[in-house]
């Protein structure tokens, strides 16, 4: 494709917690960035991916779930999420199967309304309406096809939509026509990456996320939403091994004991779970240790925050 040719730009992935956000990201770009979880608020920070193709170059920015925030880290992560709205080509909002619109949804409509949204576009000195495309996630889990249509009408009228496109982020299902859509719809552009980049994340804050990803997954309901995770060390061997020393860093004395686990079996389990996929990734041999920290309502403290990375 020549230059002239060449589409390229930014889309936000948006929507409420655990619609899908980051599974659809990581499937579109055909390799796992961001963590996924059953759990809300999985998603805390901006995660900026890349895919690239013969058509041109899509820069995804997945964003935490838009919920009523309870503390100063949910404060911090809704506005990551509405501030991205302003800076991108394309929104693409996630929605779960449905016809009920509830008050989360109604208001992320608001949202998109209020910012488009007019967003620059890079190639003239004015301002365009930026595209929203609703995506009907999980589609996989509607018994009845036929249905699918009664949720596309529930939802048309909600917002000034550029398409409706119903999807499976878990199964890969309509990813192609995502993709061509995207293309459709985003501006002519540069290349604002190497062809073969994949994420701008360091390496080590995606294996801080990657052990907090299995911490989500093995541990109690209650105390997930209490973590975080720091690489303190990241070093190479001369043999291409690399050392990895993280803290998980938790709200309370017992929690800690419960991270831990009878014996440290828990610690373990997160740890050798989050190590395989730090090797798949890096495709090096890692040793990975793990520490336990407690830092009592670190999620309601600016300094702490900062500390694990999560304020701007």
């Amino acid at each position: 494709m020549t230059k002239e040719n060449y589409k390229s730009g930014f889309v936000a992935l948006v929507g409420r917690p655990n619609v899908g956000k980051s599974t659809l990201m990581n499937h579109l770009i055909g390799q796992k960035i961001a963590i996924t979880s059953d759990k809300p608020q999985t998603t805390r920070n901006r995660i900026q991916t890349v895919y690239t193709d013969e058509r041109g170059q899509i820069i995804f920015l997945d964003t935490p779930g838009i919920h009523k925030a309870k503390n100063k880290l949910g404060q911090y992560m809704v506005s990551v999420a509405e501030g991205t709205l302003s800076e991108v080509d394309v929104v693409l909002w996630l929605v779960e199967p449905g016809t009920f619109i509830g008050a989360g949804e109604q208001h992320i409509a608001e949202l998109l309304k209020k910012v488009n949204l007019h967003a620059p576009d890079r190639r003239r000195t004015f301002k365009v309406k930026t595209p929203v495309i609703l995506v009907i996630n999980k589609v996989d889990t509607v018994k009845n096809r036929e249905d699918i249509l009664k949720f596309i009408d529930a939802y048309k009228n909600i917002c000034d939509f550029a398409e409706i496109v119903p999807a499976s982020a878990l199964k890969g299902e309509n990813m192609d026509t995502m993709l061509k859509l995207l293309f459709q719809y985003l501006p002519y552009g540069p290349r604002y990456y190497d062809e073969d980049t994949v994420t701008d994340q360091p390496m080590r804050q995606i294996a801080a996320e990657l052990v907090r990803e299995k911490a989500l997954r093995l541990l109690e309901d209650e105390i997930p939403h209490g973590i975080a995770v720091t690489v303190e060390k990241m070093t190479e061997r001369k043999n291409g091994m690399f050392d990895i020393e993280a803290t998980i860093i938790c709200e309370k004395d017992s929690h800690k004991g419960i991270i831990i686990g009878k014996g440290g079996a828990m610690l373990k389990k997160i740890g050798s779970a989050a190590r395989r996929e730090i090797e798949n990734l890096m495709g090096a041999r890692v040793n990975l240790q793990l520490w336990v920290k407690v830092r009592k309502e670190w999620r309601d403290s600016e300094l702490y925050m900062k500390n694990y990375g999560y304020f701007q």
